[in-house]
């Protein structure tokens, strides 16, 4: 418990802490200047205020009031010590956020007393401060060990889409931290980018719907082909849907929606502009320059160069024309990801 004391008189500072000492209180520190007092309470966080009301330099009242403007001084007892016939003065003093009076001259079993009981409430208070922050920390931490459960479910799906096509695993990481990349550079908060970097993971596991037949056919699809392969926006969005997580439910939002187009010509349910999720948006950027620049059995990889003039040449229809300036914004930091091809899922970003 540390009490400040200020006082000008030093007869009375020594009367006032030997008071302090008798109800309990060891810290005591005295000041006989204000000034000198207020700085020091700006370093160090007392549990107890005494302060005299006339004092040169600095009344009081205008003591009491610059102390309850700092951030640690909002609910600390704060004595005034005045005459009794300061009427006036009590109620500024309340006013100004004082908690109690000692009148002079001052009763030593009246005062002992009401420090006493002052002291017994600043320790209720601090207990009180110190459950909270307790339970704050509590808090935080069962919030951070389910974020942790929830991002490993989802990193365990994206292995599972990974085991039914191995040349999607690179794949996946490459999207999800080109869609953070893009995301970054568009503004958005540090927690909805790294949402959408574990979310983006899972925009194809909706390919876990698919036949064999039509995962590993090696040519070119026909129509019906592609009109099956298609599906698997629905068949992502109906795995991931109805779930209470933040992140699970942004992964449903992401599988269904990759394949929209900007015009409204995209699938599953030609959403246009705006009415097309950001995060859709923004892993459709993404999932395009990866497909590009990726060989496939049915087609050769196109240079980064080739892919980025496409995502530019098709902005405002295809691509949201926003997000395909913060994609070539991003360009060479993007480039740089491809470097990282082979990294397994589950690293993060």
């Amino acid at each position: 418990m540390k009490l400040l004391l200020v006082d000008d008189n030093p007869s009375n500072l020594f009367m006032l802490g030997k008071l302090a000492q008798s109800s309990g209180i060891a810290d005591v520190q005295s000041f006989r200047d204000p000034l000198q007092a207020l700085d020091e309470a700006r370093r160090t966080r007392f549990d107890l205020i005494i302060v005299d009301y006339m004092m040169p330099g600095m009344d009081g009242l205008t003591l009491i009031r610059e102390v309850r403007s700092l951030p640690d001084y909002i609910d600390v007892p704060i004595v005034m010590v005045t005459t009794v016939d300061q009427r006036e003065i009590c109620y500024a003093a309340l006013e100004a956020g004082a908690t109690d009076f000692l009148t002079k001259p001052v009763d030593m079993a009246e005062a002992k007393a009401r420090l006493r009981n002052l002291a017994m409430l600043r320790e209720m208070q601090n207990k009180l401060r110190d459950r909270a922050d307790w339970l704050q920390t509590e808090v935080q931490k069962a919030t951070h060990d389910r974020m942790g459960l929830e991002e490993e479910i989802i990193l365990r799906l994206a292995r599972a889409v990974e085991r039914r096509d191995p040349s999607i695993g690179s794949h996946l990481v490459r999207v999800a931290r080109t869609a953070r990349e893009i995301a970054e550079e568009l503004g958005q908060a540090e927690p909805y980018c790294q949402d959408l970097y574990i979310a983006s993971l899972m925009h194809d596991i909706g390919k876990l719907g698919l036949s064999d037949d039509l995962l590993y056919k090696a040519g070119p699809y026909t129509a019906e082909e592609r009109r099956r392969m298609q599906a698997h926006t629905l068949i992502g969005g109906e795995i991931l849907e109805g779930s209470r997580s933040r992140v699970i439910r942004l992964a449903a939002e992401i599988a269904e929606t990759h394949h929209e187009f900007w015009n409204g010509t995209g699938y599953p349910r030609g959403l246009k502009e705006a009415t097309i999720p950001l995060a859709g948006r923004i892993v459709s950027v993404a999932d395009v320059f990866d497909a590009l620049t990726s060989e496939r059995p049915y087609k050769a990889a196109w240079t980064a160069e080739e892919a980025a003039r496409y995502i530019a040449d098709n902005a405002g229809r295809q691509f949201d024309p926003e997000v395909a300036r913060a994609f070539s914004l991003r360009y060479f930091r993007i480039l740089k990801i491809r470097e990282q091809a082979g990294t397994p899922i589950g690293f993060a970003a």
